[in-house]
């Protein structure tokens, strides 16, 4: 998402060489650069879960920001790969791996997560949800329970939030507020989504950050979003008038790949095992974010307050789980015409 994808670029498995290798120049230290979105977000899951791995590893940590997948893409077809092991969208991870711009992961041990997580060159990071965030100011009694009740403007009045991005869960909202079942969301109905989208397009102000997303519904810029539950999460930890209605949640999550190319990939694969069995990391970064750990023995170390706020808690009130094959099929022709439908 635009908002927190992270990216380790370990160096320290291969010796040096001309254009960069796997030592640092100074001592031969092992090096590990980091790159997330940025922000408290960023330093946090480095905190939680890269320093303490790096430190008894004897690896140095760096940072950097943001992600980016066309220089992801720049840098395997170059073969000047600088980065590690890369947090990114589930249809990416697939199709860097259907195009070999992702390592196959055969060092790494997957039974500590959810399989329907995993793929071939790529590990889950987390889990988090699309819920309907709400302003409690301008829904003091009753607030949008369905992406019906989202959609429906007159009983329940004001601008509705929506993150510009494709693969943000709009058109699974869409169909989910004009009755499709469920389990009969995918393939999309487009025409029938960007039809009900039609019917509050004045209503809707756009997002692109999660910043931005926080700002509009604490500041009552927007009655209702469709939020990242850890953003409304957050708001909350920051005394805002902002609560997650939980049903018919969609439930997302992002996984690491490490490129293809990458000098660093076989110590990259064993902070990747690591981390899936890292569940004192995993809870300490979401005892910070509101986001859900992929090793669900990492729940019982979380603070009981936290863990009623992740996803995990809410699995009856589940819609469904986001597709991300179909979007890793889907995604370039259905951004071109959303965007052409924003110009309209």
């Amino acid at each position: 998402m635009a908002r927190k994808v992270l990216i380790v670029a370990v160096a320290g498995a291969l010796a040096l060489t001309a254009c960069g290798g796997g030592r640092a120049a100074s001592g031969g230290a092992k090096q590990l650069t980091v790159v997330m979105w940025g922000g408290d977000d960023q330093k946090r899951a480095v905190a939680a879960y890269v320093e303490p791995w790096a430190k008894a590893q004897g690896v140095t940590v760096k940072q950097d920001s943001p992600t980016d997948y066309a220089k992801f893409r720049a840098q395997v077809e170059s073969k000047q790969v600088s980065w590690g092991v890369v947090e990114v969208e589930p249809n990416f991870a697939e199709n860097a791996c259907k195009n070999g711009w992702a390592v196959k992961l055969d060092k790494v041990d997957t039974s500590p997560v959810k399989k329907e997580l995993v793929g071939p060159c790529a590990v889950p990071t987390l889990e988090y949800a699309f819920t309907i965030g709400y302003n409690t100011k301008a829904f003091p009694t009753t607030h949008p329970k369905t992406w019906a009740e989202f959609f429906d403007t007159r009983k329940f009045p004001g601008k509705r939030g929506f993150w510009k991005y494709a693969t943000g869960a709009m058109f699974e909202a869409a169909l989910l507020a004009d009755g499709v079942p469920a389990d009969k969301l995918y393939p999309l109905d487009l025409d029938r989504a960007f039809r009900k989208l039609d019917t509050i397009k004045k209503d809707i102000v756009w997002y692109e950050t999660g910043e931005e997303q926080q700002q509009l519904i604490s500041s009552g810029e927007v009655s209702a979003i469709q939020a990242w539950n850890g953003r409304i999460f957050a708001a909350q930890q920051e005394g805002q008038p902002v609560a997650n209605e939980w049903n018919q949640h969609l439930l997302s999550y992002d996984q690491l790949v490490i490129p293809a190319g990458s000098k660093s990939a076989e110590l990259a694969q064993q902070w990747l095992d690591h981390y899936l069995k890292d569940t004192k990391g995993q809870a300490a970064y979401a005892d910070f974010t509101g986001y859900a750990p992929v090793n669900a023995k990492a729940l019982d170390l979380i603070k009981p307050e936290v863990r009623k706020e992740l996803p995990n808690a809410h699995e009856s009130q589940r819609a469904a789980i986001m597709n991300y094959s179909y979007w890793a099929e889907n995604y370039d022709k259905v951004t071109a015409r959303m965007n052409e439908w924003m110009a309209k």
